[in-house]
């Protein structure tokens, strides 16, 4: 496949990156910081592009960039993300708090509509996988910004899938699982006083544990990437958590539900008046 990966100089996009390259991809990493070292693995196949994707203009000129370099690609994966502003909503550095959001969710939509034209021009069905979880489906304490953004991301996945659906494309978002990263060691860093006592606690657990396996958050992406997931589409699915090896046999079904998606529950849905 060719795969544009952002964020692929750090944590769970190098780890695609390097995972797909394995595969015989070709992979356009796009990051920020230096990616001499992967380049150096696969000089055939890895193309390095110096990008902040929280930057319409420098994302647009990624996108003219690669469009001399291809004729198309087949699956966008939207990896890149930060913690941000961190601490209690009423006392978060407002102009920190926005450029989070930019970071995160303006990065997704800046990618996705950049690379849409060659996405269009993909050798079969394409793929978009952007990243979710992170307090994206339930309030977190002290990470207003990042969950946020990540609700935004979910939203946007599942508005585009709509609007697509008629469209040889499928978009999904990923929630890969408590995966020990640098923003693992980041909350560890911060420290309870800044973070919250749970989420803390939390972080010091799962640095120790090992946390959740990457090898399967891995597998979840290779998943949708493949024809094996065609027609799914708009959906999160838990890297750590959800069947997702079986999904192909209720594409059916799914494709009729709201399984899997951001929805509001009413009071029948739990069997309560109120």
């Amino acid at each position: 496949m060719r795969l544009i990966i952002t964020g692929s100089s750090t944590g769970i996009g190098r780890a695609l990156a390097l995972h797909r390259l394995t595969k015989g991809d070709s992979v356009w990493g796009l990051a920020r910081s230096d990616q001499s070292e992967v380049s150096g693995l696969h000089p055939k196949t890895f193309r390095p592009v110096r990008c902040d994707v929280g930057s319409w203009e420098a994302v647009s000129a990624a996108a003219t960039a690669l469009s001399h370099d291809t004729d198309g690609i087949d699956g966008l994966i939207a990896c890149a993300g930060v913690q941000g502003e961190i601490g209690p909503v009423m006392q978060a550095d407002p102009k920190a708090w926005s450029a989070t959001i930019r970071s995160n969710l303006d990065a997704t939509f800046f990618c996705l509509r950049a690379f849409y034209p060659l996405l269009e021009k993909a050798s079969r069905r394409a793929k978009v996988v952007a990243f979710s979880g992170g307090g994206a489906t339930k309030p977190r304490i002290n990470f207003s910004a990042y969950g946020v953004a990540k609700t935004g991301i979910l939203r946007l996945i599942e508005t585009a899938a709509e609007e697509l659906k008629q469209h040889p494309i499928d978009l999904n978002a990923v929630a890969p699982g408590a995966i020990n990263t640098r923003l693992t060691d980041e909350v560890i860093a911060k420290g309870p006083q800044v973070v919250g006592q749970a989420e803390y606690d939390a972080a010091v657990k799962q640095k120790a544990s090992g946390g959740s396996s990457l090898d399967r958050a891995l597998g979840l992406v290779d998943w949708l990437l493949s024809p094996d997931s065609d027609g799914i589409s708009g959906r999160l699915i838990s890297a750590p958590w959800d069947p997702w090896q079986t999904l192909a046999d209720h594409r059916d079904a799914l494709a009729k539900s709201d399984i899997y998606t951001l929805r509001r529950v009413l009071p029948e849905d739990r069997k309560q008046a109120f």
